[in-house]
């Protein structure tokens, strides 16, 4: 694998971590500005609508200028949003660094991997794609339990401003390592369009919206939940989201792994068990073995949906792929944003700091009837004799996140 990869995956590493470091800080940021936990919760649904924005609008733009240019644009982006976030002098403020920085997120991922694919040969594009995202996953693992503990031994401002450094080491990488590559030909917004006229597109990204948005209404407020109810202390969030973490990353492998053989049945397992695991969450919350338990399988559940939720979308609109991956990277973040606001709804309304299990439950099980539904449509369309997707299916599994 080419070097270029390290930059790509240092990119990811970066953006992953400001993305989920922030649950666990959420106590030390809401005392500090004085603002109550689901009020500081809005720094979750901030950045994730901030991706759901900026990942369609800045992949058009990137069609439109150099890849790596393109690349260097989004890091700098990121790099300015995290050091406003480390200096915002109100949370109206730290909020606005947030936004800033969640632009490049799906941008960043939806040309990387574009990138990746082009670096190699036409048989390694896959494992050059799981390279990058590799970043993503490792961030769960080291980045964000030691942003955590880093966060609440010295500052969380601290925090953010070795974010924002990883994403100068990953900008210089880019500018080093990856080669100067072609604007894409016959890249534009009316062709790439054509992949929504496709429903099975859209109810791939419904489920994406639920699905993941099941996780992220339980992970969004661990922090509260394992001090107040587990009876955790503080520091023991850091080694929660490592174990997170560790979850994260082997339901994405799994996922990978598995994606290319029984797309859909991966689904009906992976979503139909975290409805299972969150509604039980609300149980095992108040024991401490097995809310770390529960963690690891919301973590392993929730991200072994990734890889067949992207690979659906890539199957219905090949032929038209980079905005509709970009666009689906965008609907894991507005699951994030939807499922961060109704669980601040929840205990805001006093039903306590495991609430937001009932929602993600709610949410996954909702995923699973959507996929349910699509996959009943496909064999009315296959019997019927039509085409299930625009430009036939893919032939490449692409194992990647948001």
């Amino acid at each position: 694998m080419p070097l270029a990869l390290l930059a790509l995956a240092v990119g990811a590493f970066g953006i992953g971590t400001t993305e989920f470091v922030i649950m666990g800080l959420l106590p030390e940021i809401a005392a500090d500005y004085g603002v109550s936990i689901p009020t500081a919760g809005l720094l979750v649904t901030g950045y994730a609508l901030g991706v759901v924005a900026g990942a369609p609008l800045l992949t058009v733009l990137g069609t439109r200028i150099g890849r790596k240019q393109m690349l260097m644009l989004l890091m700098g982006l990121f790099v300015l949003g995290n050091l406003l976030s480390a200096v915002a002098p109100s949370f109206g403020a730290m909020l606005a660094g947030r936004v800033v920085a969640s632009l490049a997120h799906g941008a960043f991922f939806g040309i990387g991997a574009v990138v990746a694919a082009d670096l190699v040969a036409p048989d390694r594009k896959a494992g050059a794609i799981a390279t990058m995202f590799t970043g993503l996953t490792v961030a769960n693992v080291v980045g964000v339990p030691l942003g955590t503990s880093i966060g609440q031994a010295v500052g969380w401002r601290t925090t953010f401003a070795i974010v924002a450094g990883l994403g100068v080491v990953g900008l210089l990488g880019i500018a080093r390592l990856v080669p100067d590559l072609p604007r894409a030909e016959g890249a534009h917004l009316r062709r790439e369009l054509t992949a929504f006229r496709n429903p099975q597109v859209l109810l791939a990204m419904a489920m994406t919206v639920l699905g993941f948005g099941g996780v992220f209404a339980a992970i969004t407020y661990i922090a509260p939940m394992m001090t107040h109810v587990a009876g955790y202390s503080e520091g023991a969030v850091t080694w929660l989201l490592v174990l997170f973490g560790i979850g994260m990353f082997l339901g994405n492998l799994l996922g990978g792994r598995f994606a290319d053989r029984r797309l859909m049945p991966l689904l009906y397992v992976t979503l139909g068990g975290l409805a299972v695991v969150l509604a039980v969450f609300t149980l095992t919350a108040h024991h401490k073995a097995l809310a770390a338990v529960t963690v690891v399988l919301v973590g392993a559940l929730g991200f072994a949906t990734v890889p067949p939720l992207q690979k659906r979308v890539l199957d219905q609109a090949h032929g038209a792929p980079t905005l509709a991956s970009a666009v689906n990277i965008g609907a894991f973040n507005l699951g994030n944003a939807l499922a961060a606001w109704l669980g601040g709804l929840v205990i805001s309304a006093g039903l306590g700091y495991t609430a937001p299990n009932w929602v993600g439950a709610a949410l996954a099980a909702a995923a699973l009837v959507l996929a349910l539904w699509s996959a009943a449509l496909e064999r009315r369309t296959v019997k019927a004799g039509a085409p299930t997707a625009v430009g036939g299916p893919s032939p490449v599994a692409v194992p990647v996140h948001h």
